[in-house]
């Protein structure tokens, strides 16, 4: 079977290639975001799209590009709700048939668990979210969305081997490279991939802090250090 693909579309934005070749797109903001490697016309294709939470750059352009694809919208119970009601997403677009979900809970989309996992920040509709999603071959990643850092990450990381983890790193709205790295220890990834950094002047600007406070308190974990467009494998 073929692996599973990450792309770094900058910010919080990735496109993930499951080894099904089934396209999930996480907080994908496009338009207005200075470190996008896609504009919203080059991307054709989704079937999944999942979002944290409802701030301008994570939300993005989630309900033109479920229009534009027909992917199913994963967002929490209100934000879902948000979507249907002022940016026209039809219904049967959502998650369980209009109504989204929550925290805790977990759903299966030909062959890829998708759960909704807590985050510490804050959002306009409902509770901002992180996601643990499993592929076809049992592939785990952690999409921690805007959060800081919780003592519970430990529990994620006894729930579900974590292949790879996409962490903010940025300081400011989400943890920063200290916190970052020290949440490696709870989560216990092989793979760790830093987000959320240099998108904005007032945000951490570059991954060295990460990159060298990662290595020194979780040695085991790999450190895949993307630009904006690249992609890697797992």
């Amino acid at each position: 079977m073929a692996k599973t693909i990450i792309q770094w579309l900058g910010h919080s934005f990735f496109r993930i290639t499951s080894p099904g070749g089934r396209v999930i797109l996480i907080d994908p903001w496009a338009e207005g975001n200075p470190s996008a490697a896609v504009g919203v016309e080059e991307i054709d294709r989704a079937d999944l799209v999942l979002v944290t939470h409802d701030h301008f750059d994570h939300l993005g352009q989630a309900a033109d590009l479920i229009k534009k694809t027909g992917a199913l919208a994963v967002a929490n119970v209100e934000t879902a709700q948000r979507m249907q009601n002022e940016l026209g997403v039809d219904s049967e677009k959502v998650i369980f048939g209009g109504f989204g979900m929550n925290i805790g809970g977990s759903a299966d989309v030909n062959g890829i668990t998708v759960t909704m996992t807590q985050a510490f920040h804050s959002t306009a509709s409902g509770a901002p979210a992180g996601y643990i999603i499993k592929m076809e071959d049992g592939t785990t990643m952690y999409h921690a969305g805007d959060t800081g850092i919780f003592s519970t990450m430990s529990v994620l990381g006894d729930l579900y081997p974590i292949d790879v983890a996409m962490l903010p790193i940025g300081s400011v709205f989400t943890m920063d490279p200290v916190q970052a790295a020290c949440a490696l220890t709870l989560l216990r990834p092989k793979n760790v991939i830093p987000m959320h950094f240099g998108t904005f002047p007032i945000l951490e600007q570059n991954a060295d802090t990460f990159r060298s406070e990662a290595a020194r308190r979780a040695p085991d974990t790999k450190i895949v250090e993307l630009k904006p467009g690249e992609k890697a494998e797992f």
